[in-house]
């Protein structure tokens, strides 16, 4: 089995959370990426979010959400992705950058846009009345 370590910012606004939108990808997935060898869960999430929503993570304020696996959406099977979820406030004016095409805000509703492991957290968050 191989693992994909991620780290993703969980942003909720009147119960609907932030997603992004890669170039070319058909599917919305939570802010966030991989890991770079030796970084810290806080170093990944600020360093992603900045690369791809050009804001700045307010690390004093980051809580952990939770941590999920799922199938990674597009590898092979055996491929899992873990997330590691955070909440956090930020400085600047989100705006996609760098491989994000397109930010939305999405509801529970929306969750058969979303990768597999985005799902999980979408019903996490629904079934803790926390996203609509």
């Amino acid at each position: 089995m191989t693992v994909i370590d991620k780290i993703a910012w969980i942003r909720l606004e009147d119960g609907a959370i932030l997603s992004s939108r890669s170039r070319g990808k058909d599917v919305y997935y939570i802010p966030g990426g991989k890991r770079e060898p030796g970084e810290s869960d806080m170093a990944t999430l600020t360093r992603e979010i900045r690369e791809e929503l050009s804001v700045s993570i307010a690390v004093d304020t980051a809580e952990h959400v939770g941590t999920f696996d799922a199938q990674a959406h597009g590898h092979p099977d055996g491929t899992i992705v873990r997330m590691t979820c955070y909440s956090a406030d930020y400085q600047g004016t989100l705006q996609p950058a760098s491989e994000i095409e397109e930010i939305v805000w999405l509801t529970h509703a929306d969750r058969h846009r979303v990768s597999p492991v985005d799902q999980i957290i979408f019903d996490h968050l629904h079934q803790t009345a926390r996203l609509r």
